[in-house]
């Protein structure tokens, strides 16, 4: 397994649309593992393939519910409710904007094995497989911000635990 390098805002690999997965191959397999192990390091929820250069409607998400996703030829066949709320981008470091999203999504798709699933999302599940989906067809989610984007600061690890007592005294 590897880590690969995060394509960024800029890079044309960000805004082409990207080839269906017609059979799984180890080469496929392996950019499933590395795309994982990339999220990971980079404390993300979800990348799609063109976020490390590879233009295969694969993406990986993974909400922190012990429920890790693959989905391979997705779309989202169903959709309902709204929410509103911040989005940021491993190709966007830094950067936040709000973004109007459903807030219940049904995605059919392959999985590794090209076997048909079925995913529904509520809540950040909704947000994060449109944020990914979108990427496969050459769209940010800078380009869905309502009133444009904002600088955020990340969160140092090391502070986090100070980060959370302080949330806790507020309480």
């Amino acid at each position: 397994m590897a880590i690969r390098n995060i394509r960024e805002d800029g890079d044309d690999v960000l805004r082409k649309v990207c080839k269906p997965v017609t059979k799984m191959t180890e080469r496929l397999s392996q950019l499933i593992d590395d795309m994982f192990d990339t999220m990971y390091e980079a404390n993300g929820v979800g990348l799609a393939a063109p976020q490390v250069g590879v233009l295969r409607r694969i993406v990986v998400i993974d909400v922190m519910d012990d429920n890790p996703l693959v989905l391979v030829n997705p779309e989202i066949v169903e959709q309902d409710g709204e929410q509103i709320g911040p989005e940021g981008c491993l190709s966007l470091p830094g950067l936040q904007g709000d973004v109007a999203r459903p807030e219940h999504v049904i995605c059919k798709a392959l999985d590794r094995d090209m076997n048909e699933i079925t995913v529904e999302g509520e809540g950040l599940l909704a947000r994060a497989i449109c944020h990914e989906l979108d990427h496969l067809d050459g769209i940010l989610y800078k380009d869905l911000a309502i009133d444009g984007l904002y600088k955020v600061e990340p969160i140092n690890p090391d502070e986090m635990e100070e980060y959370e007592e302080d949330e806790e005294d507020e309480e």
